[in-house]
């Protein structure tokens, strides 16, 4: 086995392009693949949910979970999750956090990933993280992971070796656009949008920040748009 390879690797997948690229990775340092989904009440979320269930479909996925933590939508404090608060416009420019960042929901649904990952036997956990983003979502930062890190090596049981990775991490919105298309990763699949099911709006930050990587790839984007 290569020194990255595990036998089973849970992979989260929230139907978009990032965690699917993340997936294609995993299924080449893996030999078989675990599919987590967790909705959280978001605006979109049956949208992700067929995005997540045909990238399963495409990779031969069976092992998949598929769970809800709502409550998030209780807490509150964002627009993904709060009809209240609008999805703002994308400013790419802005180092502010945005309306659309969900207070730590990364820690939750890798606290799920990490439950299932030990009861499955699972060497890794791969999440599509981009430190691109983080400027406005902090639980995309690499030192996020980092301590994470060491919350599931004490957490979990003494034999239990389950690594966090990161694989897109440290690349840009074309970088990952361009892995994408090198790993024959189904991008034509993929949801991003934060405010639309039917028709992407191309002008929330999710969408700006997809379409931009595109254009500086030099490659159109497969999905709908106005």
């Amino acid at each position: 086995m290569a020194p990255n390879q595990c036998k089973i690797a849970v992979c989260l997948v929230s139907g978009g392009m990032d965690s699917c690229v993340t997936a294609a990775i995993a299924g080449r340092e893996s030999d078989q693949l675990a599919f987590l989904h967790v909705s959280y009440g978001q605006r979109t979320e049956q949208r992700e949910r067929k995005a997540f269930n045909d990238i399963a479909d495409h990779y031969g996925v069976e092992k998949r979970l598929d769970v809800s933590i709502e409550y998030l939508v209780r807490i509150g404090g964002s627009s993904l999750t709060d009809a209240e608060i609008p999805v703002s416009e994308a400013n790419l420019e802005s180092r502010e956090i945005p309306t659309s960042y969900v207070p730590f929901r990364n820690a939750n649904m890798l606290s799920i990933a990490v439950s299932w990952a030990e009861v499955l036997g699972a060497g890794a956990i791969y999440i599509g993280a981009v430190a691109e983003d983080s400027s406005g979502y902090p639980d995309c930062r690499p030192q996020f992971y980092e301590a994470f890190q060491k919350t599931v090596d004490a957490g979990t049981r003494p034999e239990t070796h389950i690594d966090i990775r990161t694989p897109i991490i440290q690349l840009s919105k074309a970088e990952i656009v361009k892995k994408g298309i090198e790993l024959d990763a189904p991008l034509h699949l993929t949801w991003s949008c934060y405010r639309n099911e039917d028709l992407a709006c191309g002008t929330c930050d999710s969408c700006a920040l997809r379409l931009r990587g595109f254009a500086q790839a030099g490659v159109t984007d497969p999905i709908p748009y106005p």
